[in-house]
């Protein structure tokens, strides 16, 4: 599950098993980036302030592509498979999913589409490379300053979260094994392996 030791869900207690119940609520089960980040529960609630903030401010399926984005240019599989999930359940169909991970230019997006991933994709990669014209490309295809910051938001958002994921050996959960279609697994593993048990 991972390579530090975490707080078994029978052991939580105070503000790790507030954390526990919460993620149980959500997802059904206690996931493993909820054991690793409840290590710190301080560090934990202020990741989920921020993520909440970010979902507030900007159009959901925006950030959800910017993230994809993100994760899998960071070769997060815990995260390109926790957010493609949420565009399978709420924006596309398996196979545009599948398209977009895969080939996003061939997914059907638009250009505005296409260009928010592939800013968040850089800024993920290098953000240093990040040149006014980039901006000024986003600008002339309609994205306000602030929606921009939005997207680079997310995008540094996700740099935090997926590396201290992978600095931890966090593996995506074994549901996911059950929550997404095989084919559609194979697509978003594109780093780390979904956990065994």
């Amino acid at each position: 599950m991972a390579f530090i030791e975490t707080i078994p869900e029978e052991e939580a207690e105070g503000r790790v098993a507030e954390a526990y119940e919460v993620d149980r609520e959500g997802w059904g089960f206690v996931p493993n980036f909820s054991k690793v980040l409840a290590l710190r529960p301080e560090v934990y609630e202020a990741w989920g302030q921020l993520n909440a903030a970010l979902k507030e401010v900007m159009d959901r399926r925006r950030y959800e592509l910017a993230t994809v984005a993100a994760a899998q240019r960071l070769r997060s599989t815990y995260c390109t498979m926790a957010h493609s999930r949420v565009l399978r359940d709420l924006f596309y169909d398996v196979q545009t999913v599948r398209e977009i991970v895969s080939d996003r230019r061939a997914a059907g997006l638009d250009k505005v589409d296409l260009a928010v991933m592939d800013f968040a994709e850089q800024v993920a990669a290098d953000a240093s490379e990040i040149t006014a014209e980039d901006i000024d490309g986003l600008r002339r295809l309609g994205l306000s300053d602030v929606e921009i910051l939005d997207v680079a938001l997310a995008a540094a958002a996700r740099c935090f979260l997926a590396k201290v994921l992978d600095a931890m050996g966090a593996l995506p959960d074994v549901q996911f094994r059950d929550l997404l279609e095989p084919e559609l697994r194979e697509t978003l593993t594109v780093g780390r392996p979904i956990a065994e048990s």
